[in-house]
């Protein structure tokens, strides 16, 4: 079977996307101390989820000697016995990098001594205030420090705000170290593009946009990324490449709010804004098609255009069209719980004392990730409205300990079966899986709410179905 950490055993001579006078000038640097081609490297991937885990693969398949170090010794123990916890990364290609000596896992900082790089891919949540959490940054920071030898370069790889780079993870680096960025060690940014359950997206083949600290900085890193990624692009500092990956996300962001605006102003129109943006998409031109939804999920969308918005007030700038789209994604719940109300409504029913499903609880399609999915919100939302509430999602058996939703960690995935189905009185379609047979839905379930158009092309009855 595909998956997106199979498709590429080993990478060609890096191509180089050079962009802009500032960043040719500081490619040209980096090219005289010499970027191109490097012996393959002794590298350390801090932190092995969703975007360390890949890319930690994808340097060993390429021959690299790799280190994934994580503070969960479950991940750790799952690794080296050859298990994943990833969905889309299948066990034997774990297995194989094992067997090949090039990967291990280890909860031991104290293997950055023999390292050349460590590669930073930790979390970067917001705080209760819904503010920038660099916490996870900072920490890792101060456990590598202490390991950190002359000569090693320090890429940070998780989303963050435009500073966080060469002024806090530099300061807790050389505090700790006593070494000098930019003078004894090296220092650099480059963006994760992960994109889960996309069977395309592969690490090897994404392009790498690559900061540095200094043009010395960003050789050693471009030469460390080379052995790995095909397509290299280099900008003028780490500030350039935190603020693009702020850039694609909040891109994203006001895009999706436009359309779950639309699907709202559109469905008091009686218009469904589904086949709106089928027919807008075939423009050949000017148009690229986003799609509305119950709210934003996962650990980019929802939390990336708030760092920008954040580190923006430092500057005496107010980012009035990003809070705005921010301000519309995260309303999006309530209108789900109001278009519920509605259908139950139409039955004599009230949201207190109903049974209501939430199908998927993975923020999108076919992953098992569920990090700031909007059906913890519904599930809240309903459950703080009297309702009972229960969800089904086959990539998602039970719930794991969250710091934002701990009240519904151990709760299982009810069975697919028409018995079980049936005895609610409403499902909410919030992700729309592959793999959920969408016509058994509509022949068990009395009352359905779709958010995600999945029951498009499906026979349903008359009243049966309502879009939100």
């Amino acid at each position: 079977m595909h998956t997106p950490t199979d498709a590429i055993d080993n990478v060609e001579t890096p191509k180089t996307i050079e962009l802009g006078q500032q960043s040719s000038s500081r490619l040209q640097q980096a090219e005289a101390l010499g970027t191109h081609k490097t012996p393959l490297a002794d590298i350390c991937v801090v932190g092995l989820g969703y975007v360390g885990l890949p890319l930690s693969l994808q340097f060993a398949r390429c021959g690299a000697n790799v280190t994934g170090l994580d503070i969960d010794s479950a991940k750790v123990d799952a690794l080296n016995a050859g298990r994943s916890y990833i969905k889309h990364i299948a066990p034997e290609h774990i297995s194989a990098m094992l067997a090949s000596k090039r990967f291990a896992a280890s909860t031991d900082f104290s293997r950055i001594r023999s390292c050349d790089a460590v590669i930073i891919c930790v979390p970067t949540p917001l705080n209760k205030n819904r503010e920038p959490d660099i916490s996870y940054i900072v920490d890792t920071g101060k456990a590598i420090a202490p390991h950190l030898r002359p000569g090693t370069v320090v890429v940070l790889e998780s989303t963050t705000y435009p500073g966080t780079t060469d002024e806090d993870l530099r300061a807790v680096l050389e505090q700790g170290s006593s070494l000098k960025a930019g003078t004894d060690f090296h220092l650099a940014f480059s963006p994760e593009r992960e994109d889960p359950g996309n069977p395309s997206s592969v690490v090897a083949t994404i392009p790498k946009v690559v900061g540095g600290y200094t043009p010395a900085c960003l050789a050693r890193a471009m030469s460390i990324y080379s052995i790995a990624i095909k397509t290299l692009v280099p900008v003028s500092s780490c500030r350039v490449a935190e603020a693009t990956k702020l850039l694609e996300n909040t891109f994203r962001s006001v895009n999706i709010a436009l359309v779950n605006e639309l699907k709202v102003v559109y469905s008091a129109m009686d218009i469904d804004v589904w086949e709106v943006i089928k027919a807008a998409k075939t423009k050949p031109f000017g148009f690229m098609a986003f799609y509305p939804g119950p709210g934003l999920g996962g650990h980019c969308i929802p939390i990336d255009p708030f760092y920008l918005t954040w580190k923006a007030r430092e500057y005496g700038q107010h980012t009035r069209f990003i809070e705005l789209a921010g301000e519309i994604n995260t309303a999006m719940p309530e209108y789900v719980v109001h278009r519920l109300a509605d259908a139950l409504n139409e039955r004599q029913a009230s949201i207190k004392g109903s049974k209501v499903l939430i199908l998927g609880l993975a923020y999108k399609p076919n992953v098992d990730d569920e990090r700031e999915s909007p059906s913890y919100v519904l599930m809240e939302m309903l459950h703080r409205r009297g309702a009972t509430v229960a969800y089904h999602d086959p990539y998602v058996p039970v719930i794991k300990p969250t710091r934002e939703h701990p009240q519904w960690a151990g709760t299982r995935s009810v069975a697919w079966n028409r018995e079980t189905i049936a005895a609610f009185d409403a499902v909410i379609i919030a992700t729309n899986h592959a793999s959920v047979n969408y016509q058994e839905l509509a022949e068990w379930a009395p009352c359905i709410v779709d958010t995600r158009n999945a029951l498009a092309s499906v026979s349903t009855k008359p009243g049966q179905v309502w879009k939100a």
